[in-house]
């Protein structure tokens, strides 16, 4: 069926739903109508037969209507138990139609496995260039061949960087500088002094850009590049930047910069493209220096939020040959979003000075991918460190795969720790974080709740060898549906500076015991319970 289809019937049976509302307040007007109007017999017999069958109408309408509506939740939840391969999402789809079935036939008609993701994504799986992809053979063969690993690279690396060649196509690369940027005012001004050195291009992708101070102030950087002749590329999320004025739009559109929205959503609740969103933060300047991580053009990532206070995060700078990553990741959406082609050149991919021998791999995982590559990425992590992994997310939503392997990692006696918000940006999804901690605890994995303010670092770090930051938080959403991007750095210094950050972050949490935990109250498990019900359809 049709997606035009598929939307009118679910604004009829909205319709549907105010019909008996509808019918009341007729008749309630009916009871008031004037006694002398009503003596009239001749109006009052014209007036019943012309109601009687109006009603008549209405049950019509509404007894085929239902018979639709039956015929088609029942074929959503054929479809549901067909084409779902996790049987836990299944059955929390299939409860959600039979205990609300006119609210649970609307979510999923919008926010589940989409009929249509094949079609949607094809184009964009087709069309990514394929010079990178090319490189990372190579690498593939020389790994098959002994010629790249020392004997006393960890066993985590090894595994993670012939993964990522294989699951995601993503080369690694020698020739980088890193530097880790801790919290929103060092990456903003770190950003704003890179972009203010842009001579050819910018481009720039975010999740959410909003119009305030911040906004701004990049707004009004980016503008003046464009008028001084700077190529300026901005994708925006459109569910993420969905409070992203038009007068901001407009504004730069005029200055010479070329911004689109990752697809559009005209109407945000009636619209299958709303479950799609691109969770990706890139900035690409002049194809040499790169920004990622988990940072928001927002106020709040500075900290000027009132209820969520000090906003803990991090992002990479990344100067040298991992930037052709990022670049390819960014121009690979730019043509989905715009249908124009941009050629593989030195424009884009320059030629390089020496940067250092910082070992990368930038990959990127979301619905047009043939792997869930991130998620397996996080997997082959836990399930090959030897002493210690240290995770720090705003949601731990997971699906089995990775909860499983987090408590074997801690029940073989890994040092498994995690760092988790200790109030909620997003109510559903923190108490199914919750949900998840008696289990992990029992395993034997130390769960802190972070007391400084709220914590939206996406970092994971393994044996003091292997880190990951970027995009993805660890939850299901991020793993299967959202756009991310992820840059996984093999380099011991680099891990030792994020490990101080970790264990500064230890600091500022309260660790949760077990015993105590399970005295909880009884109103924070049916919370949880809740939470966990729909932690598959999150």
């Amino acid at each position: 069926m049709c997606r035009r289809s598929k939307r009118l019937i679910g604004l009829i049976i909205l319709l549907l739903m105010f019909t008996p509302l509808f019918t009341s307040i007729t008749a309630l007007g009916h009871m008031a109508m004037d006694k002398a109007q009503l003596r009239d017999h001749a109006q009052i017999q014209e007036e019943d037969i012309t109601n009687g069958s109006m009603a008549e109408r209405f049950k019509e309408f509404r007894r085929v209507m239902g018979i639709v509506f039956t015929i088609y939740t029942v074929f959503i939840a054929i479809l549901i138990f067909m084409e779902n391969k996790n049987p836990t999402k299944t059955i929390s789809w299939l409860l959600v139609l039979v205990l609300i079935p006119v609210i649970g036939f609307i979510f999923y008609l919008f926010l589940g496995h989409s009929f249509r993701k094949e079609n949607i994504f094809r184009k964009k799986r087709v069309k990514n260039f394929e010079q990178l992809e090319e490189v990372a053979k190579i690498q593939q063969e020389a790994i098959r061949q002994k010629q790249l690993f020392f004997e006393d690279d960890s066993l985590v690396k090894k595994r993670l960087i012939s993964l990522i060649l294989n699951n995601a196509k993503s080369p690694f690369t020698v020739n980088n500088r890193v530097t880790v940027l801790t919290n929103g005012v060092e990456t903003f001004e770190s950003i704003v002094e890179a972009l203010e050195k842009a001579k050819d291009h910018i481009h720039l992708e975010y999740f959410i850009i909003k119009d305030d101070v911040i906004g701004g102030v990049i707004k009004k950087l980016l503008m003046e590049k464009a008028r001084k002749g700077v190529k300026v590329r901005v994708i925006y999320d459109s569910v993420g930047s969905w409070k992203l004025g038009k007068a901001y739009l407009e504004e730069m559109k005029e200055a010479g910069v070329e911004i689109y929205g990752f697809l559009p959503v005209f109407f945000p609740l009636l619209s299958r493209e709303l479950n799609y969103r691109n969770h990706r933060k890139i900035i690409v300047i002049d194809g040499k220096i790169g920004f990622l991580g988990g940072i928001n053009i927002g106020d709040e990532y500075l900290g000027n939020n009132s209820y969520l206070g000090f906003w803990r995060d991090t992002h990479l700078e990344i100067e040298g040959e991992a930037v052709y990553g990022l670049q390819n990741i960014f121009l690979g959406d730019w043509e989905f979003v715009t249908k124009e082609h941009i050629a593989f050149n030195e424009t884009y991919y320059p030629k390089l000075d020496y940067y250092g021998e910082q070992l990368i791999q930038i990959t990127g995982s979301g619905p047009d991918s043939d792997w869930q590559s991130i998620m397996q990425a996080y997997f082959a992590i836990i399930s090959s460190a030897e002493d210690r992994i240290w995770i720090n997310t705003p949601y731990l939503v997971p699906d089995e795969s990775i909860m499983m392997a987090l408590k074997t990692a801690a029940l073989s006696g890994i040092d498994v720790r995690i760092i988790l918000p200790s109030r909620p940006d997003h109510k559903t999804v923190f108490w199914a974080s919750m949900a998840n901690i008696e289990d992990l605890l029992m395993a034997g994995v130390r769960i802190y709740k972070y007391q400084k303010g709220f914590t939206h670092a996406k970092i994971l770090l393994a044996d003091g060898s292997a880190a990951s930051i970027g995009t993805a938080n660890l939850d299901i959403r991020s793993f299967q549906i959202n756009f991310e991007v992820n840059a996984f750095v093999y380099d011991k210094e680099i891990v030792m500076r994020m490990e101080k950050d970790f264990l500064a972050d230890i600091e500022d949490s309260k660790e949760v015991l077990l015993e105590a935990h399970l005295q909880r109250p009884l109103s924070e498990k049916i919370k949880e319970a809740t939470g966990r019900l729909f932690s598959p359809l999150l």
